[in-house]
């Protein structure tokens, strides 16, 4: 299996999954990928496996790259039941000058998907990164002007994408990472955002009521992060996390279901039952709960050879889907699905500090299945 690094990206030039469509491009020039080998990819695909059983499996795609490799598109016709724009359906490409739509690329994606049967979701309306310079100043200059571009923005982007997706994050990770976290934000339980600065912690709501008024039958979800694992920094960002939903609920905020993003760090400790709790209290609310962007990161070291590293890995996947299935989760999606094009390889912030390249997603660099994939397989299968 190859494991030849990706050139390296000047400092600073990609923020968190921001720019990672450019950075991506560049990685899949670096190494050419053999043929996927039908021995080790045989039907039924993974989201055929999970629909078996009650199931959603979906991932993370990039436009460009079902365009111009049909190795990856292979993959994802293969392998996925929903389809995720990583960066096509954030605010700096829908609308990067104000007024200007471009909805090209994520057009690209959806009629992708129609043509396979493939359903999309929409990531993101509102969030802090991918927010155009533009928009960053007009909403600063008073809360009228800010509530009338987020109006513009939703209208525009509900009303062209409407009977296409029918799921749409509204706002991405709203609440602040606590001290200990990996980006600690200094004060506050809410990050303190563009929107956030602008209207205060009642902008969440404003998105959601905005986003209920463009369109009755939109599933709204509230999505982040940091909550996944057994440590102290993470059991503050489930307190804020359910505060932050017991709060909306209480105010009758139109919000249908609250999505984890499961960014797993082998690292750190998990505890099945710490999370399973979790989540079935927000499922008390009467929320649906989703994985959205699952993946995982390798510990600070790790073994030799693939076979166990990827067994590790499995590991920790069977146990997170166990727990979720368990504590009522039924949708399971991945941010991309094969190695090669991981943010965990792309992004210096969460790659590995050993020169080593992290085994994130279920397809490894040559776009065949491997142990975490069997793993996810498997967990469908047996999950109640």
């Amino acid at each position: 299996m190859m494991n030849a690094l990706p050139p390296s990206l000047p400092a600073g030039e990609a923020t968190r999954r921001a720019a990672l469509g450019m950075a991506l491009a560049a990685i899949s020039g670096c190494a050419r990928a053999q043929p996927a080998n039908p021995d080790l990819n045989p039907p039924p695909g993974l989201w055929q496996i999970a629909r078996g059983r009650g199931f959603t499996f979906g991932a993370a795609v990039q436009a460009n790259m079902l365009a111009s490799d049909p190795l990856y598109a292979a993959a994802y016709e293969r392998e996925a039941g929903v389809l995720v724009p990583e960066f096509e359906g954030k605010w700096s490409v829908l609308q990067p000058k104000e007024g200007e739509f471009d909805f090209s690329q994520l057009d690209a994606i959806i009629n992708w998907g129609q043509a396979r049967g493939r359903p999309v979701r929409g990531h993101a309306l509102v969030w802090h990164e991918a927010f155009p310079d533009w928009a960053v100043a007009a909403i600063a200059e008073s809360q009228q002007r800010a509530r009338s571009v987020m109006a513009a923005h939703f209208t525009r982007v509900l009303a062209t994408t409407r009977l296409r997706i029918r799921d749409w994050d509204v706002v991405n990770e709203a609440v602040a990472d606590p001290p200990g976290s990996d980006t600690p934000q200094a004060d506050g339980e809410l990050r303190n955002s563009p929107f956030f600065r602008a209207l205060g912690p009642g902008y969440i709501e404003t998105a959601f009521r905005m986003a209920r008024e463009q369109d009755a039958t939109l599933r709204l979800v509230l999505n982040d992060y940091g909550v996944e694992e057994d440590t102290p920094w993470a059991e503050e960002k489930r307190r804020r996390l359910l505060n932050l939903v017991r709060d909306l609920v209480r105010k009758r905020v139109p919000i249908d279901a609250v999505g984890i993003q499961a960014h797993l760090q082998m690292r750190n400790p998990f505890n099945p039952v710490v999370f399973g709790n979790f989540l079935r209290a927000i499922r008390a609310e009467g929320l649906s709960v989703l994985v959205t962007e699952l993946d995982i990161r390798e510990g600070d070291s790790v073994p030799d050879d693939y076979v166990a590293r990827d067994r590790v890995v499995a590991e920790r996947i069977s146990a997170f889907i166990s727990a979720s299935a368990e504590a009522g989760v039924r949708t399971f999606l991945t941010w991309g699905l094969v190695d090669r094009f991981s943010w965990t390889v792309v992004e210096a912030a969460v790659a590995r500090r050993d020169g080593k390249l992290h085994r994130a997603l279920p397809l490894d660099w040559e776009y065949n299945r491997k142990e975490m994939w069997r793993a996810m397989a498997r967990s469908f299968n047996t999950a109640a």
